[in-house]
């Protein structure tokens, strides 16, 4: 993006709601609620205007907002090294980030809306498990698997891998609860901002756990894996000494 595109997006961005912002930007709720901007009952009031009632730096508020949006782009340097930092940078960081806001505000909607059918009962938990079943995760990556990667691997790196592969098939099945319980993160009719900024963020995340796992399985750990072994070659696709005259 080019300083004039860049400066385009800003001005949008300060004429736009707070409530739309928090809709469509994940992560812009737990700005907008450390700065005690009320994005949910008065969201129809401007960026702009909010900054100026609260007495607040618009331009200091833009630039929290942009490091939000977070490109998913693998660097074009792919060694080891280099996709692992960013990993750690673009997936690990940011879960431990948008995990406890996604948590406070399923627990506000689940407490809120009690009483709506559409109420995803049960999905604060259900964060709160992957969030801690995370945490356990990317800290064993953190502090035994990729430190063995970086230094070239090593002959006993497929066991961490086996484990870590297993345990993005758990969080695959979680993120399967997640999409059930939200119906696949699509607010019903009438929610309120906080309930669609809500899922915006199930969905941010749910795309952001994806991305993560896949970069991981298919492109980091084949590196340090061994080639299966070639298959035998058979005379014949019956099995026996002569071939069976299929071709």
């Amino acid at each position: 993006m080019n300083a004039r595109q860049q400066f385009e997006s800003s001005t949008d961005r300060a004429e736009q709601s707070l409530g739309s912002i928090a809709v469509e930007l994940p992560g812009a709720t737990a700005v907008f609620r450390q700065l005690k901007l009320d994005f949910c009952c008065h969201g129809n009031v401007s960026l702009r205007q909010a900054a100026q009632d609260k007495n607040l730096d618009l331009n200091a508020l833009l630039c929290q907002l942009a490091a939000l949006e977070r490109p998913s782009e693998v660097p074009t340097d792919v060694t080891p090294s280099a996709l692992i930092d960013h990993i750690l940078s673009r997936y690990h960081e940011v879960h431990r980030t948008q995990l406890p806001e996604l948590i406070r505000m399923a627990h506000r909607v689940e407490t809120v809306h009690q009483n709506n059918p559409n109420v995803p009962a049960g999905l604060a938990d259900l964060l709160e498990e992957m969030h801690q079943e995370l945490l356990g995760h990317m800290q064993k990556e953190e502090m035994v698997l990729f430190p063995m990667l970086k230094a070239g691997g090593h002959p006993m790196a497929s066991q961490p891998i086996g484990m870590m592969r297993s345990e993005h098939i758990d969080h695959g099945a979680a993120l399967d609860q997640v999409n059930a319980l939200t119906n696949d993160a699509t607010p019903p009719q009438g929610a309120c901002n906080t309930w669609r900024a809500l899922y915006t963020g199930i969905a941010q995340f749910t795309d952001d756990l994806i991305n993560h796992i896949h970069l991981e399985n298919n492109v980091l750990f084949p590196m340090f894996e061994a080639a299966p072994a070639p298959a035998p070659q058979s005379t014949g696709c019956g099995g026996g000494g002569g071939g069976c005259g299929c071709q």
